[in-house]
């Protein structure tokens, strides 16, 4: 730190760096590094590449691009790895932000240096079907490093903090992702065929965790009008993809990985209703996204998913319920476009100048008090199987609306919501034409 001037000099490292195109940990480094550049700190940020050059700096960042192994089991390893050596050798940076578990084995080096680290945890990653044998065994060991080692714990969810508490005895900062708020229009939907309010979505990679193929079958199952589109890529699951694809009917359309942020927009602020199956990964961007956008959600029943949407949301756990829930949103348009407004009210208390205040006192904490001396021992309370295991919710069955869904007015109630709610709802499964 700068003598009297506040500047920190922050690493970010364990990510694929930016620009973010892929994920949360990506999202998080880019929204909150930028900000923090912008208050004047030096921020420096490692970023994977396939043996390309990449620029400098992105949004006041300095970067430094290193290769990493193209394996799963060891792509995020291999770039630490070779990330902490590169800034060992550049120079002692005030604090280091570390995401991803996984990590853990490398923190001592950065710690050897009384370079002070906070370790982002993400969720359960042992529970994610890639992990399998080998994969989850060493996912639970580096938790119990993580908590030996790092000076700080950082969870993006009140059930990722609380699993810490009960696991470890391990006090954790808990500062989520930010939800962006969108106002994307829908004029580009008619590129993929589609009209606003008169298609559900689901957006998520192809993984077992993120329980598409309840989704899907669930949604078969129904009794449905509107199509359900899914939006995602399989980077390691082509079976579990196929198996995916088997359960479907002429009704679902599966668009494959979406990287135009605006047209991605538009179909989160488009939908009827958002389904997200994900359930190991805490606070998650999707979802955020989705809120953002005003999207009435249905989410698999995890503490993770209640905690950002609450009683904005309906869940899910069974098959069953998912064509409940469908039938249920088409049944009554107004009940479902009024979650979309919960959604949106939620997602107000997601703000990244918030997220970057947290992360700016952390690392100023970090840096005037140096390393930590005690931390937890890292031994297991043994609670890990049972944490976060859904608890079946049966979603109510709606009554039906007196008047059929393509009569219901494009506003409901302006009185009650006020103007400036009601100017952004849209007519919910408005007439096709």
């Amino acid at each position: 730190m700068s003598a009297g001037s506040g500047r920190l000099r922050i690493a970010f490292l364990g990510t694929r760096g930016v620009p973010a195109r892929y994920g949360g940990f990506e999202t998080a480094v880019e929204e909150v590094g930028s900000r923090l550049a912008a208050r004047g700190h030096d921020v420096l940020v490692y970023c994977r590449t396939g043996g390309k050059a990449g620029p400098p700096e992105h949004l006041g960042m300095r970067l430094v691009h290193l290769p990493a192994l193209r394996r799963k089991s060891l792509e995020t390893l291999s770039h630490t790895a070779l990330s902490v050596g590169h800034l060992l050798a550049a120079g002692r940076p005030d604090v280091a932000m570390v995401f991803n578990a996984a990590n853990s084995p490398f923190l001592p080096a950065l710690r050897a240096l009384r370079v002070p680290v906070a370790l982002h945890v993400d969720g359960l990653e042992w529970r994610r079907a890639k992990w399998a044998g080998a994969g989850r065994a060493y996912y639970l060991l580096a938790e119990c490093l993580g908590v030996r080692w790092a000076d700080a714990l950082i969870a993006d969810a009140e059930g990722i903090a609380e699993y810490y508490r009960a696991e470890f005895a391990a006090e954790s900062n808990q500062i989520a992702y930010g939800a962006p708020i969108v106002a994307p229009g829908s004029d580009r939907l008619a590129e993929l065929g589609l009209l606003p309010g008169r298609y559900h979505l689901a957006v998520a990679r192809f993984e077992p965790e993120n329980h598409l193929h309840l989704v899907v079958e669930g949604y078969v199952r129904s009794s449905a009008r509107l199509p359900l589109v899914v939006v995602g890529t399989a980077p390691y699951s082509n079976e579990y993809t196929a198996t995916v694809h088997a359960l479907a009917d002429d009704r679902v359309r599966f668009l494959g990985g979406m990287w135009d942020q605006e047209l991605l927009d538009q179909l989160y602020a488009g939908c009827a209703t958002y389904l997200h199956g994900h359930s190991v990964g805490g606070t998650n961007p999707s979802l955020l996204r989705a809120i953002g956008a005003g999207a009435p959600c249905l989410a698999y029943d995890v503490p993770f998913n209640r905690d950002v949407l609450a009683e904005a949301g309906q869940y899910f756990v069974t098959v069953a319920d998912v064509a409940r829930a469908v039938e249920s949103a088409e049944a009554d348009p107004y009940a479902t476009a009024r979650r979309g407004i919960r959604s949106l009210e939620r997602a107000r208390r997601y703000d990244w100048e918030e997220v970057a205040d947290a992360y700016e006192a952390l690392a100023t904490r970090l840096a005037v008090g140096g390393p930590v001396r005690v931390r937890p021992t890292g031994h297991r309370a043994g609670v890990a199987a049972s944490w976060g295991v859904p608890r079946p919710q049966p979603v109510p069955v709606l009554p039906a609306p007196v008047a059929p869904p393509e009569l219901v007015p494009a506003v409901l109630e302006p009185h009650v919501l006020g103007p400036a709610t009601a100017s952004r709802l849209r007519a919910p499964f408005p007439r096709a034409s």
